[in-house]
């Protein structure tokens, strides 16, 4: 795999894991269908396609960015549908977040450049 190709496919692998989390949040503990479906079915995929760049990445750096940015998508997306409040401090945190992943991205030498 190219490192395009596994960017890519990590991007997809978070975004998985963003519509299945926010389906689980819609499931009522598993009480509803259709959304108890879409987030057992997306953290599969979720899953199934990060073991990709795990083949070429070291696990920590790789969760690392799975995690940072699906926090940051769920905040957004429970943000914009469901109106959560963002106040000052979570912004801030979710901003430090971003810049953790560019950091280990950018300047780290644990990933091939």
């Amino acid at each position: 795999m190219s490192r395009v190709e596994v960017y890519a496919v990590l991007a997809v692998a978070i975004l998985a894991e963003v519509v299945a989390t926010t389906a689980l949040a819609r499931s009522e503990t598993f009480t509803k269908l259709w959304p108890s479906i879409v987030a057992v079915l997306g953290y599969a995929i979720a899953f199934w396609l990060l073991s990709f760049p795990l083949r070429v990445m070291p696990t920590g750096i790789v969760y690392a960015i799975w995690s940072g940015l699906g926090i940051v998508l769920i905040a957004t997306v429970a943000w914009l549908w469901s109106g959560q409040v963002l106040d000052g401090p979570a912004l801030l945190g979710l901003g430090l977040i971003i810049a953790g992943v560019v950091v280990v991205n950018v300047f780290s030498n644990s990933i091939p450049h």
